[in-house]
């Protein structure tokens, strides 16, 4: 998920509190979970405001995790953020390597076929396991799978486009 596309990039969000003495449980989007804990500082996103948190340490609980922030010491102050979306800088990022994307790089680029038929525009994208579905959104909805080099064929960010070996018919 992307909050602004140049700026920062959703990687998680504040499902609960764990204890009293302000740490919260984190439902993390990274792959595998824990990698959440190797950003800092986090943005923590409210409806109208973002702020920007330390993160003062975290770790594996059960299936999830849980962190202590800067500036949050009780248990209401924890309570407060629940709910909240965790992003960080776009900058604080590793580059990937030349046959890796982010999903966030893909959302919003332009779909076509191998003969320049437009399909849509990437909406989102999804795990099934097997591979990861590519939501398209056109005249239809159309769920590819991003499949290299069967499926999709070119990828190029720096243009917004993606090229696939899929009909409009699929």
């Amino acid at each position: 998920m992307v909050a602004d596309k140049e700026r920062e990039l959703i990687i998680g969000e504040i499902s609960g509190v764990f204890g009293v003495r302000g740490w919260v449980k984190v439902f993390s989007y990274t792959q595998p979970r824990e990698n959440i804990l190797l950003y800092d500082p986090w943005v923590i996103m409210h409806s109208a405001q973002a702020e920007t948190r330390k993160v003062l340490g975290g770790h594996v609980q059960g299936k999830g995790i849980v962190a202590s922030l800067e500036g949050v010491v009780d248990r209401d102050q924890a309570h407060a953020l629940q709910g909240t979306k965790i992003a960080i800088r776009r900058e604080q990022l590793s580059p990937a390597a030349d046959d890796e994307y982010y999903w966030a790089d893909l959302i919003g680029l332009s779909v076509e076929t191998l003969s320049g038929e437009s399909l849509g525009i990437v909406a989102s994208l999804f795990e099934t396991g097997a591979h990861d579905v590519m939501v398209v959104e056109g005249e239809r909805q159309r769920l590819i799978p991003f499949v290299q080099p069967d499926i999709v064929k070119h990828v190029d960010i720096h243009a917004g486009l993606l090229v696939v070996a899929w009909e409009k018919d699929y």
